[in-house]
Order: structure tokens, then sequence, then C-alpha cells
């Protein structure tokens, strides 16, 4: 079964590095680029650099560059018509040699916000235009596990004949473009984009925490940047089929369980209990409807629930059953035991940390 992202979410996971791969439709404010992955003990630095152009060459408008040299330090750039500009140095290394991490560049009004591990870590003011960026490059001594541009879709000239499938033109483009790489990149490698080419214009601005002035093209919520947990919130338009769910987190160390709840909060019924139990291995699926649990489901061939992981969830709603993805591959489908219609609450609970839900 083929993971279906929604539009403006262009998911690539376990990239091999180095990596060279395309912003479909380009970048502009309001956009995020989330990137989890991890840090070797025997690091020296590396680097991410957001360029303009979809190939290793001309300019580039971010160069976001740790650097383990005994002075550890993350030195910003950029680098226009042939020659590097003034370097940014913040003293101070957000990353840890052997550990895991994410950091997520939010393109603000006034420049890139970046982010490590949920704390704010500097700003890199605008020097080239946002619109021009068209890819995005990763080099160094680093792992990388997912890389996420959110708020995508196409703008003018686009690419429609790389859809994504399962209802948006074009059907599902492996790799993002023929032959892995692009232009005089790394041969061989993984570009992994899912395409653009999606029809129509953006709905749903940021809300609060996010970045002002944005819009996320097909996903009509607000999006939630690091909400406290336990977290709820309402389902603005209700339940309906297609209805895609993003959750963005990661399992701390120590963690026992948690909990993903899609509740009919008029009935008090729970139609989908997902219930990751970390320390028994397991993922149990249930439903409580008149106060009494269901059959628990429990089969899985495997379990990305794991401490000190990050993840990637989709859940989607269709006629049938909820089709559950994480970090891109089936996970689960769980058939519905009362009318979806009824849903209209959205419940997280346990030992997780959540970066980001949108729906």
């Amino acid at each position: 079964m083929t993971f279906v992202a929604p539009p403006g979410y262009q998911p690539v996971y376990n990239p091999r590095i180095p990596y060279l791969g395309p912003i479909h439709g380009g970048l502009r404010e309001g956009m995020s680029i989330y990137i989890q992955g991890s840090i070797p003990k025997d690091i020296s630095r590396f680097h991410v650099n957001l360029r303009c152009n979809e190939s290793a060459s001309g300019d580039i408008a971010l160069h976001f560059n740790p650097r383990f040299d005994g002075l550890d330090k993350v030195v910003f750039n950029s680098y226009r018509n042939g020659s590097w500009e003034s370097e940014e140095k913040v003293r101070s290394m957000p990353f840890t040699a052997g550990q895991a991490f994410e950091t997520v560049i939010g393109v603000g009004a006034q420049g890139y916000e970046v982010k490590v591990n949920g704390k704010d870590f500097h700003t890199f003011k605008h020097r080239l235009p946002v619109q021009e960026v068209r890819g995005i490059q990763v080099e160094g001594d680093v792992s990388v596990q997912s890389i996420t541009v959110i708020g995508g879709g196409t703008a003018a000239g686009g690419n429609p004949g790389l859809g994504m499938g399962g209802g948006y033109p074009g059907g599902m483009a492996q790799g993002g473009y023929p032959g892995g790489c692009m232009g005089d990149g790394y041969p061989g490698g993984n570009a992994g984009g899912l395409g653009g080419g999606y029809p129509g214009g953006c709905a749903g601005g940021m809300g609060p925490g996010g970045f002002p002035g944005s819009s996320l093209p097909g996903l009509g919520g607000q999006p939630i940047h690091n909400p406290a947990v336990p977290f709820s919130t309402m389902i603005h338009g209700g339940m309906h089929p297609k209805k895609t769910f993003i959750i963005r987190g990661r399992v701390p160390s120590g963690a026992d369980r948690m909990a993903v709840n899609f509740v009919a909060s008029g009935s008090g019924n729970t139609a989908l209990h997902l219930n990751p139990r970390v320390k028994a291995g397991e993922v149990v699926r249930n439903s409580r409807i008149g106060g009494d649990w269901g059959k628990e489901e429990r089969q899985l061939s495997t379990n990305p629930f794991r401490e000190g992981q990050f993840f990637d969830m989709s859940i989607r709603c269709g006629n049938q059953k909820f089709k559950v993805f994480v970090n891109g591959e089936h996970l689960f489908d769980f058939a519905h035991r009362m009318s979806f219609y009824e849903i209209n609450m959205l419940e997280i609970r346990g030992d997780v940390q959540i970066f980001y839900v949108q729906f």
C-alpha cells in the first residue's frame, strides 16, 4: 500500500547522504522544513543548503553549517554570484554527537527561523528572495531519517506530472525525478520527493505559534506547533472520507505508553484508540462504545514507536476504515466500528513529545 501525503506535505524518508532534492512549487513565507536525523559519534561537520536551483551549483539562500572542531559553533551564510558572503557564527552547539535531533527551518517574514529540538536557535535574515529557492541539499557527517517540506503545493509553472496518486493528478512519482538526484548532483542518490502539481489555491493560514502570513494548500485546519501533552482539539469541519491527520513527534527516553484517540464528544465514544506501548513493543488498537472497550487488535509487521525515535504519522479516514502510516510505511488499517461522522475531537495523551499537528 502506498503512502498518500496530502497536498502541501512533501516528505522524503531515509535519503542517502549526500542528498539533493526539490522543493516542489518553490519556497515562500510561512513554509517550514523539518529535518529529523542523528549525529554520529565521530562527527566533524555537516551542512544544509537551501539552493536557488535544483542542482548542486548556483546561489545558496541559506547555508546552515554545524562544526564540531574543538571550538564548536554553527556557521550561517549565503552564496551569491560565485562568492560566499559574510558569515554569521553562533558559538553554541545545539547538536550532540551520538544523539538524535529535529531541526525546523521556518520561513519567516524577516528571515529563516531555525529551531533545534523544539528550541529557538537563530534567525538568519533573508539575503536572497525566498521565492528563488528550489532545492534542499544535505552533506557531511549526519544520518537523516526524514526531510519534510510543509506548506508546499504548486505555484505557477509547477510540475503537474509529478502528483501523488490517490486522487491527485499525475499519479505517484517515485524518487521525484528520474535517475535519483537532479542536475549535476549525486548520481544514484535519492531525491525521493513527492511531486507538486496540485491544482487550486491555498487554504488555511497558520495559527498561533506558526509563522505569520503562511498558508498550507489542501490542509484546511490550523497547524499546531509544539503543543503540550495531554492535548485535545476539536476537528473543525468534522470527519469525512479522505480527511488526513499529520502528527509529528518523538518518543522520549523512558516512555511507557501513549495514545491517539478519535472521539465523539457528544456520546463519549472513542472510534479509534491508537495505543503504542513502548516497553511492551506493541501498538494496540481498539474502540470504546457505550462505555465498553471492544476487541483489541495487536498484529503488526513492525513497530516504529521506540524510545528516542522520531515519528511522522499520517492517519487517513476512508469510507470503510482508517489507514495509518508511520514514516511513510503502511502500519495498519482499522475498520470503522461506529459512524465516523460522529467523530469531532482528536486527543493525544501519554509519554510523547509532539512537534506538529495538522489536518
